[in-house]
């Protein structure tokens, strides 16, 4: 998050994904035409809107639209296709980025209670509170991002449904929702190691790594553990969890514990359950946390900690997409190496295959797609999404480590 004055206006620059404010910012309404809008917002200049709501939702798609389509996007030299998944990937994620900055460019003022007074527009003050705290002020913000917080606001008031729990997860502002039941699943049905089995129902120790909305945690709970010591180092994800766990009454066995990746103290568990990102890619913003792992420090730090924070008899669940293997962002050899490195072995793997939308269309699509998920335009050959060609193949795994 960025805080910073902008001139001639009684308010501050707010931006979640730490964007700085940008170098300049003209006033407009509905009378701003969208080509008039991008060509500002290539040259670096924001538009503050002034004019009706949907027409600012309007405006922000066929800002994204143009930015897609611009001829100056990211192209693979010459015309030809990336030669690797990896270079396809990397050009991708250039050519989103550049999306979201050009998008991002259309802002909007809240005003000092977290109104926003454009015609025909929501009451935002309560999704606003939730995601930015108490008002404290004016601020001028991003309306992506604003749509973000009000999408937000109403995930957490719908929740998600998770089967295994027979229950639903609420998800709070910033925290990664989990839509993707599949894993889930594999924390429901993996044997539980040894030691947990001798402590016995309502009794036992497990840690939950990166906990998020703590739905992890929850399904351990719900599994017998009767204590489960929940992680992250993000404090909206410990609330998240709290708040989830206190919903489905399990506040006396699952406590967040601390923005460490291990809990505090030294103290062993017969259970430790990691769920890292899956991509050990470069975050372009904190909201990008759930999704990308840079240089993999997350799965190094559980790795490299776990044989000194199992008991005897227990094991840790390493929960893990094989998505940047397909995309060439690491081998299998590398994590069976990581394992090794790290005292290691793997006692057992739970496969299971993605379930969610983007997964299955991905699959009925993967004959058309090239290996690197690229395009050919008029203008030669740009960048697609490298992504459908590694969803169609993605296999999700548990993998349960004990110590060498």
């Amino acid at each position: 998050m960025t805080g910073a004055a902008l001139p001639a206006l009684p308010a501050r620059w707010h931006s979640e994904n730490g964007a700085p404010p940008p170098g300049g910012v003209i006033v407009a309404d509905d009378r701003l035409r969208a080509d008039a809008a991008h060509a500002w917002a290539v040259r670096g200049t924001a538009v503050l809107w002034q004019g009706d709501y949907h027409g600012a939702r309007q405006l922000c798609s066929a800002l994204a639209r143009r930015a897609g389509a611009d001829p100056h996007r990211p192209q693979v030299p010459g015309g030809t296709a990336p030669t690797t998944a990896a270079e396809a990937f990397r050009l991708h994620r250039e050519e989103r980025a550049r999306t979201a900055r050009v998008a991002g460019s259309l802002l909007v003022l809240l005003e000092a209670d977290h109104s926003l007074r454009l015609r025909r527009a929501p009451d935002v003050r309560r999704a606003c509170h939730e995601a930015y705290g108490p008002p404290d002020g004016p601020r001028v913000v991003a309306l992506r991002e604003l749509l973000g917080v009000i999408g937000a606001q109403q995930w957490r008031e719908r929740g998600v449904d998770v089967p295994a729990l027979g229950a639903r997860i609420h998800p709070h502002y910033g925290v990664f929702s989990p839509v993707r039941g599949e894993y889930v699943d594999l924390v429901a049905r993996a044997p539980l190691p040894s030691a947990v089995r001798a402590a016995g129902p309502g009794h036992g120790t497990a840690f939950d790594l990166g906990t998020g909305s703590g739905v992890l945690a929850a399904v351990l709970a719900r599994r017998g553990i009767g204590r489960v010591l929940a992680t992250d180092v993000n404090p909206r994800a410990l609330a998240c969890a709290s708040d989830n766990a206190h919903r489905l009454g399990l506040a006396d066995r699952v406590r967040p514990v601390g923005t460490g990746l291990y809990p505090p103290g030294g103290e062993r568990a017969g259970l430790v359950v990691c769920n890292p990102p899956w991509l050990p890619a470069r975050q372009s913003s904190p909201l990008d946390q759930g999704v990308y792992d840079p240089d993999g420090r997350m799965l190094s730090g559980f790795l490299d900690g776990l044989a000194d924070r199992l008991v005897p008899g227990g094991e840790g669940w390493l929960i893990l997409s094989d998505l940047a293997e397909h995309l060439g962002l690491r081998s299998r050899d590398e994590l069976n190496a990581a394992f090794a490195k790290a005292g290691l072995r793997a006692l057992g793997r739970l496969d299971t295959r993605p379930r969610h939308r983007r997964a299955v269309e991905a699959a009925r699509a993967a004959p058309a797609a090239g290996p690197a998920g690229t395009a050919r335009g008029s203008g030669g050959t740009r960048v697609g999404d490298p992504l459908r060609a590694a969803r169609a193949a993605e296999v999700t795994s548990l993998w349960r480590l004990g110590a060498s």
